[in-house]
């Protein structure tokens, strides 16, 4: 028990003299400590400023270098970009020149179809004055179908005849002519009054009615047209006849507003033509008669050709019969020449030799004078 005592008592004795030691160095001690922890502190800060002068110079020289590229970069495009707007520049002055010279053409042009409208519309009017007459409405549409007939290539005279009478008086105004004596008329005269008074109607209850008047009257012309004697086979007639539209507009007007009107004109064999049908009607036309044509021109080659064949085997032949000739002829001759020319040489090679030998045994003539004085 006393033993403890005194440790305790030397422990609290040490206790307190380390207490007051540490009291009287306690303020030294802090003094070194702050002094320290202040260098430290410093050198910390030093090193910290060095690296941040370090790392910030290193940024100043990449942001540089970056910068200065994207200079280059800039000063590239902006060369490209200013080139760019020079030819943009030079496109527009050629645009805007482009487009001057054409609005100056296309005011041109709007001011020659102001003048050829102007010159239409007076045009139609004298045309609408002159077809309110009949017989220059018929002289209209003969002028027409002349037109297309030149297109066509016909000829009048070889192609077609004009105003021939028919056996019951009438006069078709176009007579076309076919192979095999065969013949289709055409006439030209349509009935236009109501049509015109349709296009003038002020009102559509007038028009309605000019409408009708004018259907009515083109039944009426092809139920004319069927009952002459436009179609007679026994006459040499095909088994329609044309009638003649002068004018497309007219021809649709009644494709569009009478839809069986045709109809019921093939079934009275009447066939309505506008120029451009009656073109394509031309052109079959033509193309049947050339065929026909060709035909006939097959034939005669045809009979041409067998009575060539019958003289080419006639020549051919006497030709070979004078060749067997020449060819007798031949072998006598070559027959004359050597056989006959043998036998003849050889008396005459004997005569010869026999000559010779005559020669070679005669006696020798002697010349007194050559033997001189004795």
């Amino acid at each position: 028990m006393s033993t403890a005592l005194i440790f305790l008592v030397v422990l609290a004795a040490t206790a307190l003299t380390g207490g007051v030691l540490l009291w009287l160095v306690w303020p030294r001690l802090q003094r070194a400590l702050q002094q320290t922890q202040l260098h430290s502190l410093q050198q910390v800060s030093q090193q910290l400023v060095q690296l941040n002068q370090q790392t910030l110079h290193s940024q100043q020289q990449q942001q540089n270098q970056d910068l200065e590229g994207k200079k280059q970069l800039i000063d590239q495009h902006l060369g490209q970009l200013s080139q760019q707007v020079t030819q943009a520049q030079e496109l527009m002055r050629t645009l805007e020149k482009d487009r001057e010279n054409k609005f100056a053409e296309l005011t041109k042009q709007l001011q020659h179809a102001s003048q050829q409208t102007d010159k239409l519309q007076t045009t139609t009017q004298d045309l609408r004055a002159a077809l309110s007459n009949s017989r220059v409405r018929g002289q209209w549409g003969e002028r027409m179908a002349e037109d297309v007939l030149r297109m066509a290539g016909f000829i009048e005279g070889i192609n077609y005849h004009k105003q021939q009478q028919l056996t019951d008086g009438s006069k078709p105004d176009f007579t076309f002519l076919l192979p095999g004596q065969r013949v289709v008329h055409m006439d030209v005269k349509f009935p236009l009054e109501a049509y015109l008074a349709y296009l003038e109607a002020p009102s559509p209850t007038d028009q309605d009615a000019h409408k009708k008047a004018f259907l009515r009257e083109a039944r009426n012309r092809i139920q004319e047209a069927s009952k002459r004697a436009y179609v007679d086979p026994a006459q040499g007639t095909l088994d329609y006849v044309l009638v003649f539209i002068p004018n497309e507009q007219v021809y649709s007007f009644l494709h569009e507003h009478d839809r069986r009107l045709l109809d019921d004109a093939l079934q009275k064999k009447v066939i309505l033509c506008s120029p451009v049908t009656l073109f394509a009607v031309l052109a079959v036309m033509r193309q049947a008669v050339e065929q026909f044509q060709l035909s006939q021109t097959t034939g005669q080659i045809l009979d041409l050709l067998a009575e060539f064949t019958k003289q080419w085997e006639q020549y051919t032949g006497q030709m070979s019969q004078m060749g067997d000739k020449i060819r007798q002829t031949q072998d006598a001759f070559d027959k004359l020449i050597t056989t006959r020319t043998n036998m003849l040489e050889r008396p005459l090679n004997k005569l010869q030799q026999l000559r010779q030998q005559q020669q070679l045994t005669a006696p020798t003539n002697t010349n007194p004078t050559e033997a001189g004085p004795a």
